[in-house]
């Protein structure tokens, strides 16, 4: 029987080490995919349609009181070209159906999320539910145009009333 040289049984070794190692990773990754898909589980859908839900994407938070309830897990455009976000909210939280769901910012330039308003009844969104009330992101720049608009309106109502007609002679 032949005996091993040094190098042979150095290349055995790290062969068995690669393949140990090979090993671990795919077991790991296999107990954090059922980790992921438990936590996926724990989660329920809820819908929310918008006219226009500019600045946000998926993967944003959905929060409630400051507190993060939920992510938007997707958005697709509806037959009457309106925006319809797919949300994921924890199990544990309930959110009263007669809630609201505003797109706001955190910041003048900051991340958009959508921010639950939560109402009085004591009835909840079901999972597929849908939130019957929704505000809109609202465009900075837009916001801006009405400012000037308003502040030129007033500015002209001014400059119109201090000028009084001259009498004639």
């Amino acid at each position: 029987m032949n005996e091993f040289t040094k190098e042979e049984l150095r290349n055995f070794i790290i062969g068995l080490g690669v393949l140990f190692f090979c090993l671990a990773a795919f077991l790991i990754f296999k107990l954090n995919q059922n980790d992921w898909e438990n936590a996926e589980n724990s989660d329920y859908t809820v819908y929310a349609t918008y006219n226009r839900t500019d600045g946000l994407e998926i993967g944003d938070k959905v929060r409630m009181a400051g507190i993060d309830v939920g992510y938007v897990a997707d958005n697709e455009l509806d037959d009457d070209f309106r925006a319809t976000l797919t949300l994921k909210i924890r199990k544990e939280i309930q959110i009263p159906d007669d809630s609201s769901a505003a797109i706001v910012s955190s910041g003048i330039m900051g991340n958009k999320y959508i921010e639950v308003e939560p109402g009085g009844s004591e009835d909840f969104i079901a999972d597929e539910g849908e939130f019957s009330y929704t505000q809109d992101a609202i465009i900075l720049e837009e916001l801006i145009d009405r400012i000037i608009s308003m502040g030129k309106a007033k500015l002209g109502a001014k400059s119109e009333s201090s000028t009084t007609p001259q009498e004639e002679n």
